[in-house]
C-alpha cells in the first residue's frame, strides 16, 4: 500500500484544548434510525469544515467512535478485531461499571462556543434517531491538571511514539487507521481528598502534586496509580493516549475528571482497568478509586476518515 493509499486515520491526536464535549448517544434499532445515522457520520467532514471556518485559530476537530453493538449495522463491515462492549470489571471494593453507547463524538476545540454550536448541529442532523445518553462539557484547568490537584496524561506518548500507540496497523490491515476508544465519567470525593495530607495524596497517586515528579513505589505491596496503569509485558512498555479532561460543577457539589484513552490495542486499556480495580496483586486495588468512582464505561472504534466518508452510499 502506497503512502497516498493509506486509510486516513480520524484527529485522535490532536493536541489538547481548553474545552471539550463529550457525547454519547443510542442510535434507535430501525432501518430509519441507522440511514439517519449513517448520513450525518458521513458529512461529519462538511459540518466540522463549517465550525472550523469561524475561526481558524481555534484547534476545532471532532473525533468519532462506533460501539461494537451498532457496527454492523453502521459500518456493515466486519469488527474490528478487538471492538466488544465494555466488559464491567468488578474488584473487592470498586466496580469499574458498564454503560452503553453507540457513538461517542469526542468534540474539541479552544472554544466552548463552537462545541456547543457543533453538538446542536449534530444532534438537530440526527434528530429522533438517536438518544443522548450523556453529554459533558470538560475544560482545561490549570497547567493540564485534574481537579485533584495533579498533572494529567503526563506518561502520554509524544512525537513519534504517538502513530504506533493510537493507531491500528497491519496487525488487524482492513482497520488500519482506526483507533480503539474507552471512555468512563469519574466523579470525586472532594472533601474526602482534600481531608489528605499532600504527601498521602502524591503516595496515591505517585508523583509530587508541585513539579509532578515521579516517585519511586515500594518493593512491594501497595501500588501507586502511575505504576498500575503502566502496562508492560515481556519488557515492552505500551502507551495509551489520553485526552482526559476535568467538569463539574461547585455550586452542585460536582466535581470530576472523565477520561478518554485512544489505543492501538483495547487489551492494553482493559489490563490496565483491571491492575486498577481488582488490584495488583489482587485485593491491593489503585486507591484513587477510594475517593473516584465512575459513573459510565464504554468501548468505541473510532474508524478511518474514508470509512465514515463513504457510509451515505445507500
Amino acid at each position: 500500500m502506497s503512502a497516498s493509499d493509506a486509510p486516513q486515520p480520524q484527529r485522535a491526536d490532536a493536541p489538547l484544548t481548553r474545552c471539550a464535549t463529550f457525547l454519547t448517544l443510542s442510535i434507535r434499532d430501525t432501518p430509519e434510525a441507522t440511514k439517519t445515522a449513517r448520513s450525518a457520520l458521513s458529512s461529519l467532514d462538511d459540518l466540522s469544515k463549517n465550525i472550523t471556518m469561524r475561526d481558524l485559530n481555534a484547534s476545532f476537530v471532532c473525533t468519532v467512535g462506533i460501539g461494537s453493538d451498532a457496527w454492523d449495522r453502521i459500518a456493515r463491515l466486519p469488527k474490528p478485531a478487538e471492538l466488544h462492549p465494555f466488559q464491567a470489571i468488578k474488584g473487592e471494593t470498586h466496580t469499574a461499571v458498564s454503560t452503553p453507547g453507540d457513538l461517542l463524538f469526542h468534540i474539541r476545540s479552544e472554544r466552548r462556543d463552537l462545541c456547543f454550536e457543533f453538538e446542536r448541529q449534530l444532534v438537530n442532523k440526527l434528530g429522533d434517531s438517536a438518544t443522548v445518553i450523556d453529554s459533558t462539557s470538560g475544560f482545561r484547568y490549570f497547567d493540564n491538571r485534574d481537579l485533584l490537584g495533579f498533572v494529567d496524561g503526563t506518561a502520554n506518548p509524544v512525537g513519534p511514539d504517538v502513530s504506533p500507540s493510537v493507531f491500528v496497523s497491519n496487525e488487524d490491515e482492513s482497520h488500519a487507521g482506526g483507533s480503539y476508544i474507552v471512555v468512563q465519567k469519574y466523579l470525586h470525593e472532594m472533601t474526602a481528598w482534600q481531608a489528605l495530607s499532600t504527601e498521602q495524596q502524591e503516595g496515591i497517586i505517585g508523583r509530587t502534586k508541585l513539579d509532578n515528579i515521579e516517585l519511586d513505589d515500594a518493593v512491594s505491596g501497595q501500588l501507586s496509580h502511575k505504576t498500575l496503569s503502566t502496562i508492560e509485558r515481556d519488557g515492552v512498555e505500551y502507551g495509551i493516549l489520553r485526552d482526559n479532561m476535568p467538569f463539574g460543577n461547585p455550586g452542585l457539589g460536582e466535581f470530576g475528571t472523565y477520561f478518554i484513552g485512544y489505543s492501538r490495542r483495547l487489551w492494553v486499556i482493559e489490563e490496565m482497568l483491571k491492575r486498577m480495580f481488582i488490584g495488583e496483586p489482587p485485593g491491593l486495588h489503585d486507591r484513587i478509586l477510594n475517593f473516584s468512582r465512575p459513573v459510565t464505561g464504554s468501548s468505541f472504534f473510532a474508524p478511518p476518515s474514508s470509512l465514515l466518508a463513504g457510509l451515505d452510499d445507500d
